[in-house]
């Protein structure tokens, strides 16, 4: 028999041991000899494929797998060839083999298979040319599409620069035209922008392309236009703005916000067309064309708004309250006089004089959506107004045609009702216009001028006139106008506002500030880098205000409810009134008035409309202001039924800045000479631990040596030529998957990683030559954070790409019990969706480009705002302050915010069907009366101003924090 060694992946614990060790001993002919979370290794002398098929199944990797690109076969019998060749080889356990390409499982070593390849007349391609590509976008239009994409593109023989909705750069051994296929077979458009970079030639190791994700529920967000509505009054309104707007071509989504009266149109269509199909749907629109043209307008708006409605409700409550207590207090309102039909009928022509001019925009918003063939709530208000009137008016002309009993006139009715549904919605106006403060603050941080120097001359200049590249000068107590590089000078700026991080941070040359930040001391010049809509700062506002303008589950809910609600009230209504003309008691007419009319008062669903849009705005404006900036609602109401909490560690539970803190060698070389030759290598990789081996040199003062051949295995390491020495630099995987032997090191590596330190591999020449620790501090919050996750009833995980035993050391210290260690890139994906078969709803916290796929596969995804852009992009709240106290605190106000719109629907839902019936009359058998429309006015107006009140109650939301160990 043979002795094999295969190393394993994705083999977490000791109960995944136990898993595999269980399956080993049911196969014939394969003799376990040893195994642990690493490698296995068996005695067997035949094919490997029964063992690989039973390890695999259990959902782990095993052995080594290799793509080969080939030359020289021409024909199906070439193929041929190669195959009988594996065929006879027990080293392999499955192959696959084309004209093109070898992908081969197996524990033969890739120098064996190539030799065998060669061997029979044909050519392994080994070397190839890296080149430099940069891509424009087109299709992906959220963080899904970026991850969806970062995993396709995530190879050995690819490695990506830089990655956003619209930019792609890669630096790769591929063509053009490759890489362009990758895109457009992950369902998006790419296309070459600028001249090809010949880099240097490398030997690649291609491996399988990683599975595809699933598609996504793609919200899209290409091109986003914002218009200011008017003549929106309910969520019917809502429903019929976002129809007509769906209708018109190019709109790809549309989110309408009854609370700001504000429209965010998603897609391609002009904006023109947009406002004629709003326009012709019977309400107004106007385009906001910058942040502080729109608020300056929506504060007009607003201002006008409110002054409107107290005029009008003035006039209407000094007419309608002294008829009311006239009646209240023995006056007669039945007409049984000529006297009394001229006084009455002067009432009523002041009544009509009050309709058309404070209750005017009810019945023209009534005859616009007649005219479109809808209801909405002016229809309710103005056909129970209207009825009252018209009946008082004909009671008074022709008192004769009526009983003596059913000669009762309702004009104070009909101004009450205008009167108090109007005051309602000026209070609710004004509160409306606090729900947005957490913006309006956000939009105040940034300075309206900037001074620029050019040719030694300093001008100040507004901020419009400010152009990337252009010399901006910094002076102390002023704000930064926009996202730049230090160039001169050194002070300390305010960035709370950013990152929530009290401390002032020290900017000095080569240093990046921010737009909105406050320069507290000393002077500095600065180069424009991002302006207007690409700072930090501007993408924080528009995603701030997109997400108030988004819809949870819940909002969708209502909306369809809203889109019946109203015909079916008047549906109620006319049944209402038959059933009282026919079955009621006499004077039949006037019961019948009462009771329709009441019933059309009262079932107005204006707070059916506020009640969740008013939460979202106020509680997405609130986790602003804590330093969550949240991408949609929806996610706000996913992350309420959070129940686990995957962690990742570098730069997460970490610092994320470590430092070289061991060494040990295992040949000729000293220390300096060890740490001179990973740092050499590493100089071309933006890894933090890489990082952290370039520092350490350049604290020593070490003299950096050119490298060549540089390539990355993404999760493994890296691979070169620095001085003619042929170096490996990584994990114990990347060791072992070029036969480097480092069981002589185990003990000093099992030393390095018990103090909770990262254990990385040197090899030189094909022998190892040391191992370097890397220690990455935990963040002085984490363990409070974890224990207040904890706290909260969370399953706290953390996932992590560096060993077990480094892993498990920091969950020691945190109290983590959970922990999947030495997963690749393409597992932390894996792992998400195992936690959600087994009935998890997770939420994903990272700040990687490789936590990118899990991000965006969990329930939820968090990204640590420090983190890379593609982290950023995937998930859907950022915490723009670098704490995971951040993370207990979005998940606290996500339950707030839930807990508030189910408050509003519950009052709103219990409000119409509990007052529907009542106005109907259920209790005139109890009670003998009947619910006065005056009544159902007032009623509808308190639900109103209840539901924006209870909204308002967010912004004093306090999370729960634990800012030390008790």
């Amino acid at each position: 028999m043979n002795t094999i060694t295969l190393p394993l992946a994705n083999v977490s614990c000791m109960h995944c041991v136990n898993k595999i060790r269980d399956a080993i001993s049911l196969l014939p002919n394969i003799q376990l000899i040893d195994i642990d979370t690493e490698q296995l290794t068996v005695s067997t002398d035949s094919s490997l494929s029964d063992l690989f098929d039973a390890i695999t199944a259990l959902g782990y990797q095993v052995g080594f797998h290799y793509q080969l690109p080939l030359a020289g076969l021409s024909c199906g019998r070439c193929v041929a060839k190669i195959e009988q060749a594996l065929n006879e080889r027990h080293d392999i356990a499955h192959f696959d083999i084309n004209k093109q390409l070898a992908d081969v499982y197996g524990s033969i070593s890739e120098q064996a298979l190539t030799n065998i390849i060669v061997e029979l007349g044909y050519q392994v391609v080994t070397t190839s040319v890296t080149q430099h590509y940069d891509f424009t976008l087109n299709g992906l239009s959220c963080g899904k599409c970026v991850a969806k994409l970062t995993t396709a593109l995530t190879q050995d023989n690819i490695e990506i620069i830089a990655l956003d909705k619209n930019v792609l750069s890669v630096i790769t051994s591929l063509t053009a035209a490759d890489i362009i296929t990758i895109v457009t077979t992950t369902g998006y458009q790419a296309a070459l922008s600028t001249d090809i970079q010949t880099t240097t030639e490398v030997d690649t190791l291609v491996t399988p392309e990683p599975e595809p994700e699933p598609e996504p529920i793609i919200a899209p967000q290409d091109n986003v236009t914002q218009l200011l509505l008017s003549g929106l009054t309910c969520a019917s309104c809502v429903a019929s703005v976002e129809k007509a707007i769906k209708a018109v071509d190019g709109v790809s989504n549309v989110n309408v916000n009854l609370a700001e009266r504000t429209a965010l149109i998603y897609g391609q269509a002009q904006s023109q067309a947009i406002i004629q199909a709003i326009e012709n749907a019977g309400y107004g629109a106007e385009e906001s064309e910058d942040d502080q043209t729109r608020r300056i307008r929506q504060q007009q708006q607003n201002q006008q708004t409110f002054k409107t409605h107290i005029r009008n409700a003035t006039a209407s409550l000094a007419l309608g309250v002294p008829l009311m207590a006239w009646g209240i207090f023995g006056g007669s309102m039945v007409i049984d006089s000529t006297t009394s039909q001229i006084s009455w009928g002067i009432i009523g022509l002041i009544t009509l004089a009050l309709l058309v001019t404070a209750g005017k925009d009810f019945y023209i918003n009534s005859w616009k959506a007649f005219l479109h063939h809808r209801a909405t709530m002016d229809t309710l208000v103005s056909l129970g107004t209207g009825a009252a009137w018209l009946f008082s008016m004909a009671v008074v002309i022709a008192p004769n045609l009526f009983p003596l009993t059913a000669r009762h006139v309702y004009f104070e009715a009909s101004a009450m009702i205008i009167g108090l549904i109007t005051i309602g919605h000026a209070l609710e106006a004004r509160a409306r216009s606090r729900t947005s403060k957490a913006l309006e603050r956000l939009i105040d941080l940034q300075p309206q001028t900037a001074i620029v120097v050019e040719d030694g001359q300093e001008t100040e200049r507004p901020l419009s006139a400010v152009i990337s590249g252009m010399v901006l000068r910094l002076k102390p107590g002023a704000k930064v106008a926009v996202d730049g590089l230090v160039i001169e000078g050194t002070s300390y700026l305010d960035e709370s506002m950013l990152t929530g991080e009290p401390l002032a941070v020290h900017k000095k040359m080569g240093d990046h500030v921010r737009a909105g930040t406050i320069n507290q001391q000393g002077s500095l010049l600065f180069k424009a880098e991002h302006i207007g809509s690409d700072t930090m700062l501007a993408r924080i506002i528009q995603l701030v205000r997109q997400a108030q303008s988004s819809k949870p589950a819940l909002a969708r809910l209502a909306d369809t409810i809203s889109s019946v609600f109203v015909p079916s009230v008047m549906i109620i209504a006319i049944i209402t009134a038959m059933a009282w003309y026919y079955f009621g008691p006499q004077p039949a007419s006037v019961y019948m008035l009462v009771a329709a009319t009441t019933v059309l008062i009262i079932a107005c669903p204006c707070a059916l409309g506020l009640a969740t849009p008013m939460s979202v705005t106020v509680g997405v404006g609130r986790a602003a202001e804590l330093g969550i900036l949240i991408k949609d609602a929806e996610a706000m109401q996913q992350a309420a039924s959070i129940d686990t909490v995957v962690l990742d560690k570098t730069g997460t539970l970490t610092e994320g800045k470590p430092q070289v803190v061991d060494y040990k060698i295992y040949n000729a070389l000293t220390r300096e000479q060890l740490v001179q030759l990973a740092a050499s290598l590493e100089q071309g990789s933006e890894h933090p631990l890489a990082n952290a081996i370039v520092k350490s040199a350049q604290q020593q003062q070490l003299q950096l040596s050119p490298h060549h051949d540089f390539m990355t295995y993404s999760g493994l390491g890296v691979s070169g030529t620095v001085d003619q020495h042929q170096l490996l630099l990584g994990n114990a995987k990347f060791m072992v998957k070029n036969n480097i032997t480092i069981n002589h090191a185990e003990t000093d590596f099992d030393f390095i990683a018990n103090q909770g330190a990262t254990p990385v591999y040197l090899a030189q020449n094909g022998v190892l030559a040391g191992i370097i620790g890397i220690s990455d501090p935990l963040r002085k919050d984490s363990l409070s954070a974890v224990k207040r996750m904890q706290k909260m009833g969370l399953k706290v995980v953390m996932l992590t790409g560096d060993s077990v035993k480094t892993a498990q050391v920091i969950a020691n210290k945190l109290g983590i019990t959970d922990v999947v260690a030495d997963v690749l890139p393409d597992g932390k994906a894996a792992q998400i969706t195992l936690l959600q078969q087994q009935g998890r709803r997770v939420v994903m916290v990272g700040d990687g480009i490789n936590d990118a796929p899990a991000l965006a596969l969990a329930e939820v995804g968090i990204a640590m705002g420090s983190g890379t852009d593609v982290a950023i992009e995937s998930a859907q709240f950022t915490l723009m302050r670098h704490s995971l106290h951040g993370v207990a605190d979005a998940l606290e106000l996500s339950k707030a915010t839930l807990r508030n719109i189910k408050e509003n629907l519950f009052g709103a839902f219990v409000y119409n069907t509990l007052g529907i019936p009542i106005a109907a009359g259920v209790l005139f058998p109890l009670t003998g009366t009947l619910l006065s429309p005056v009544i159902a006015g007032a009623a509808m107006a308190l639900s109103s101003i209840t539901v924006v009140s209870n909204a308002n109650r967010l912004r004093l939301f306090k999370p729960s924090r634990q800012d030390q160990e008790k």
